[in-house]
């Protein structure tokens, strides 16, 4: 007679539907003694906390959008609501009840993230180990010396590379520099490789001559945030380690973004940001500039609105659009996941597209994430950012309609944030991917990419509690 193996199981798909069981059932348990704890009100607390973080999301909003009374209110709002929220919970509900609850949900969150991550399986690897390859005999390497702080003298990188054998072209911070016009002449002179330590923006424009010549690439994290090294997995808080790429590396293809015929290697962002980032006082106080600027951009819902397309899919009238070179794990800020992309060689672009008409929508976007109506998130092969709507018209986000027509005439132009420089560009602008265009160089042993949480999705997690167990685990 055949036997079932649960705990015993080494498959993924069996361990993962235990987990979905165990999430499921700890999160019921959690529910249930909450409720249970706190009596008759203890649906009314509930509501409560959502209702509270609705009212902390408008808050937030009229801060953003507004200017004078409305501001002060909304800063109030924002950190009132969850104060109120936290003395309801005082009043009505005995703390080990919570504590213990609290326990129970997070037990719960462990095993469904868990879930669902084994169930992604191989699918969720970033990016694979790379091919060995000669070392490099004529390497050249740009180097701004004021990226990063002044990282490059901090790591001593130009007396590093150059006793490894490469040539160091250090750009002068005082002058205007053509690094592409420098990229060319170091291919033109005979470079093996190119490389580059500086900024994401830096790093695009010499990236796009490696990949137009085939030669390999190789990036060093002395930017200031530096994205594309932390999702090539390397060393962030030492650049001098990429160097030992040129004597022990790995080599792997990766996607290069093109828009409007300028490479980027990470993002392109349009709308409220592109236009907070044109400003020149963004440089040395961004926050303070943003917080100054925003309601003039957003004039309470009704501002300035792009109309877009991703693969013919119109996205009318949007506050602010994010084209990434490749897309990210999740569109949730407050994920960890947010700024990693789990993979660089998809040939895909991601696409995050924002629209928030008043209040109500940002309280809607904050209780239900990215489930809500203003928010679009999407893969595309081909975006397209034809131009300013003529007026905000009250249509849903989330409904996907034909392209419209551009009508005839003169092409304005539109702000744009490539790689976090502020650009000027003529509409359309069209964003596009080019497949494992560019080879890339990186050190063999280095920290590595690593695998952000999959975004939590309730009914995966319970389709996958469900499902019928694997063969493998009948005998």
């Amino acid at each position: 007679m055949g036997t079932v193996t649960v705990n015993g199981s080494g498959d993924p798909t069996d361990q993962a539907r235990l987990l979905a069981r165990w999430a499921l059932g700890t999160a019921l348990a959690a529910v249930v003694l909450l409720l249970s704890g706190l009596g008759g009100g203890g649906v009314l607390v509930l509501l409560g906390a959502l209702v509270g973080l609705a009212c902390s999301a408008v808050g937030i909003w009229w801060f953003l959008a507004h200017r004078g009374p409305l501001r002060v209110a909304g800063a109030l709002l924002a950190v009132g609501a969850p104060i109120a929220v936290l003395v309801v919970y005082v009043v009505w509900g005995p703390w080990l009840t919570a504590l213990l609850a609290l326990a129970l949900w997070s037990v719960a969150l462990v095993c469904a993230r868990t879930s669902l991550r084994l169930i992604r399986g191989p699918r969720a690897k970033a990016l694979p180990r790379g091919e060995r390859r000669p070392r490099p005999r004529r390497a050249v390497l740009i180097m701004n010396p004021k990226s990063g702080g002044g990282k490059v003298a901090r790591f001593k990188l130009v007396e590093r590379a150059e006793k490894l054998g490469a040539r160091v072209v250090l750009i002068d911070p005082s002058v205007e520099a053509d690094v592409d016009a420098i990229a060319r002449q170091a291919v033109a002179d005979g470079a093996d490789l190119l490389g580059v330590a500086g900024g994401d923006g830096t790093q695009a424009l010499v990236a796009a001559v490696a990949a137009e010549h085939d030669l390999p690439f190789l990036v060093i994290s002395a930017g200031t945030r530096n994205h594309f090294a932390l999702d090539l997995g390397l060393d962030r808080t030492d650049p001098s380690t990429c160097l030992d790429a040129l004597v022990d590396g790995e080599e792997f293809r990766v996607d290069l973004g093109s828009v409007s015929g300028r490479p980027f290697v990470n993002t392109v962002s349009f709308g409220v940001y592109a236009d907070v980032v044109q400003l020149p006082e963004y440089r040395d106080a961004k926050a303070g500039t943003a917080v100054e600027v925003l309601p003039d951009l957003l004039q309470g819902g009704g501002g300035d609105r792009l109309d877009a397309t991703a693969d013919g899919l119109a996205l009318p009238a949007q506050q602010a659009l994010l084209v990434s070179n490749n897309p990210y794990a999740t569109a949730d800020p407050l994920s960890a996941a947010a700024a990693r992309r789990p993979r660089l060689d998809g040939g895909e672009l991601g696409v995050i597209a924002i629209r928030v008409d008043g209040a109500a929508q940002a309280a809607e976007m904050a209780v239900r994430g990215t489930q809500a109506s203003g928010l679009n998130v999407l893969t595309a092969a081909r975006v397209e950012v034809t131009g300013k709507a003529a007026a905000p018209v009250p249509v849903p986000a989330s409904a996907f309609v034909p392209a419209p027509t551009r009508p005839p005439g003169e092409p304005g132009t539109i702000s744009v944030a490539v790689d976090g420089e502020a650009l000027t560009l003529p509409t359309p602008v069209v964003c596009t991917v080019r497949p494992r265009a560019l080879r890339v160089l990186v050190p063999r042993h280095r920290p590595g990419v690593i695998e952000p949480q999959p975004p939590l999705d309730w009914r995966r997690v319970t389709e996958i509690a469900f499902q019928p167990p694997s063969r493998r685990s009948r005998s």
